[in-house]
């Protein structure tokens, strides 16, 4: 399995402290079944800052590690960039990182509580520069719990989403369990992840959401999440099933309504 998003580099925001924590959910990675994992550091989030030109040589250091220790996985370096206006002007600086570098991908992050007024505008006008955005956890997102049409509309004009493992699991409560669920049937989910940040609370549950996924939606969908991944991390094209509004906008109703 591929992650894309993890919070896995050491010492340099809300993930593992060390590097000898680091390579503890390295192992537990391996476990899971995960061979490749995109370390995605927090950016511009208000109470972190990771740059590009750091995030590429902090990765490398975890991977020197992971050889040195004899654990078969390998590090990819990526980044989770709390949506800000300049975001275009961050990449032409090298200061917004693609996903391992040298793809158009990009993990976008919203505010816990807010959908940006400009976020519609920002995302096309990046997907104009050549870039695709990434919305990631939007079932997480305060204002499209309310509405779950604002993500509709950026999904129309060609931004894909990240749906969290934990999320599919109930971890974060039922109303962001349904609206995972809602956007899976909406077509508005382009990759699963597991946004872990350590091996106590928040791990990988990756197979675990998989499974879950594959009981509901059969395994032909457990493999396109896979493949999007896959090419996500080749910086290969990826096209997505006609996005549908959602709808009911008050209160959700799905497998667990």
């Amino acid at each position: 399995m591929i992650d894309i998003h993890c919070h896995i580099l050491p010492g340099i925001d809300d993930g593992p402290r060390t590097i000898e924590e680091s390579l503890d959910m390295a192992r537990a990675a391996v476990e899971e079944g995960i061979s490749t994992i995109v370390a995605t550091p927090h950016h511009r989030n208000n109470q972190f800052d990771n740059y590009y030109a750091d995030i590429i040589e902090d990765v490398s250091n975890l991977n020197n590690a992971l050889i040195a220790a004899n654990i078969p996985l390998t590090i990819l370096p990526g980044q989770e960039t709390r949506i800000y206006g300049e975001l275009a002007e961050g990449l032409d600086e090298k200061e917004v990182l693609p996903i391992n570098q040298h793809t158009p991908y990009l993990l976008i992050e919203l505010p816990t509580a807010t959908f940006p007024k400009f976020t519609k505008q920002l995302l096309y006008d990046l997907q104009v520069q050549g870039y695709k955005p990434v919305i990631v956890h939007p079932e997480r997102n305060r204002a499209i719990l309310e509405d779950p049409n604002l993500l509709y509309e950026v999904v129309k004009g060609g931004t894909l989403t990240q749906v969290t493992a934990a999320s599919i699991l109930g971890k974060f409560g039922k109303k962001m369990q349904q609206l995972s669920f809602k956007l899976i049937d909406s077509n508005l989910c382009h990759f699963v992840a597991s946004d872990a940040h350590n091996i106590r609370n928040r791990t990988f549950v990756l197979r675990e959401a998989y499974n879950l996924l594959e009981n509901e939606y059969g395994a032909a969908f457990i493999a396109q999440m896979q493949e999007n991944a896959a090419d996500l991390i080749e910086g290969r094209n990826i096209v997505g099933d006609i996005p549908e509004r959602i709808k009911t906008k008050k209160k959700l109703f799905g497998i667990f309504g």
